[in-house]
């Protein structure tokens, strides 16, 4: 069983930055794609960032483009997502996936295997 453990989010201005992580409790983590997803209240939980189990490609929703960035420490069982120039329409609960059966980054929730349980993102005007 993997678990996934998310950490990082809180509060923060508009324009500032947080970093998120996502440990994984198991090895297996290094073989699989890995994404961030998020959902803000009333709304459907939307991609955000996706990293192949390399680390060498990586996929980005349009609005996060150019502000957000994902990596991973395979020695660590760890993503991150580093979250810069933040806006208020950044908020939402930002959820940590993992592909255990495939090494391509995706989009689409459904391709993910295991989810973490969510870290709360505030992003006030």
């Amino acid at each position: 069983q993997v678990q996934l453990v998310e950490s990082g989010g809180g509060l923060v201005q508009a324009g500032g930055s947080l970093r998120l992580s996502c440990a994984a409790s198991r090895r297996t983590f290094s073989s699989g794609a890995m994404g961030w997803f998020r959902q803000a209240p009333g709304k459907e939980r939307d991609f955000v960032a996706a990293i192949s189990w390399s680390g060498t490609s990586t996929y980005y929703a349009d609005s996060v483009k150019g502000r957000f960035t994902i990596s991973r420490d395979n020695a660590k069982n760890t993503v991150y997502l580093q979250m810069n120039s933040l806006k208020p329409e950044d908020t939402a609960v930002y959820y940590c996936a993992a592909r255990i059966s495939a090494s391509l980054p995706s989009a689409k929730s459904e391709d993910y295997d295991y989810w973490g349980q969510g870290t709360q993102v505030t992003v006030s005007s």
